[in-house]
């Protein structure tokens, strides 16, 4: 489950939701899926920005062995978790990547982060300062009315109900507009499970840098 970024700890367990099994995995497994499949050989060196406990980044560390991949999260105790599954992770904010060398990275894996973000536009910028020329991005945002009434149908009124700290929805038109005013041609769009975005669940966009 995403978390609230400006909270010091998590109310939800991550692991513990996925573990669970059920449907929710089941999802969730297949929006990785249609994530991973945008990433390309040419991505040797990848970060997972906000990769929360990890449950994505061990997807992506066990499916890509080879390739050079690192979690980052501006939550501590993120970070003590995905080190604790044994993966590559390091505090950090998707304001301030000073950490990463500029332009060296090939992809940026931005997964439900972006909604929880006061300056999302900021945060764009910063991605953009460490991909490589032609460096690309993935993000993934949710249709948060669609996640309420999925959770109620599913009888998960506790997730339903829950503040996950989101601070603005996205639609797939926003997101190009932002994304075009940060230096990003969008190159795919793709809303998961369904075609149309009014009832589906997430929209995954890859864009590259261009400027």
């Amino acid at each position: 489950m995403p978390i609230d970024h400006k909270k010091e700890t998590s109310y939800l367990s991550q692991w513990k939701y996925y573990e669970a099994g059920g449907v929710g995995r089941k999802y969730w497994d297949y929006r990785d899926d249609k994530v991973f499949s945008f990433i390309k050989d040419e991505h040797k060196k990848i970060i997972d920005l906000g990769c929360g406990e990890g449950i994505t980044l061990k997807k992506l560390t066990d499916r890509f062995p080879e390739r050079d991949i690192t979690g980052i999260d501006v939550v501590e105790e993120n970070i003590s978790i995905c080190k604790e599954h044994g993966l590559s992770a390091q505090l950090g904010s998707a304001y301030d990547l000073s950490d990463i060398d500029k332009g060296s990275v090939d992809l940026c894996v931005f997964s439900e982060v972006i909604e929880h973000l006061d300056d999302p536009a900021l945060a764009l910028k910063s991605i953009n300062g460490v991909l490589k020329e032609g460096g690309e991005l993935i993000i993934v945002f949710p249709n948060d009315f669609m996640f309420k009434l999925s959770r109620i149908t599913f009888l998960m009124f506790k997730e339903a109900f829950a503040d996950f700290g989101h601070v603005e929805q996205f639609t797939p038109k926003k997101i190009k507009r932002l994304l075009k005013d940060s230096g990003f041609e969008v190159q795919t769009t793709l809303n998961t499970p369904f075609r149309l975005w009014p009832i589906s669940l997430h929209c995954i966009v890859s864009a590259k840098k261009v400027t």
